[in-house]
C-alpha cells in the first residue's frame, strides 16, 4: 500500500500560547505596507509580537 502524505494526516495538534500576563495569544493577519504580515496578539494586554514564542 502507498503511504499517506504528511499533509493528509488527521492527527493535528494545536499548541496554545500564553502571555506572561496570563492572556491567550492569538495569531492575526494584517495588511501593512503593501504586504501581508502575521502577528501574534495577546487577548488580555493587547501586546503585539512577530511570533508567539516572543511572549516569553
Amino acid at each position: 500500500m502507498a503511504e499517506i502524505s504528511k499533509n493528509a494526516r488527521v492527527g493535528v495538534v494545536t499548541e496554545k500560547f500564553y502571555c506572561t500576563c496570563g492572556g491567550e495569544v492569538k495569531m492575526k493577519t494584517v495588511f501593512r505596507g503593501g504586504k501581508l504580515r502575521n502577528l501574534a496578539q495577546c487577548s488580555q494586554c493587547d501586546r503585539i509580537e512577530r511570533k508567539p514564542g516572543d511572549f516569553r
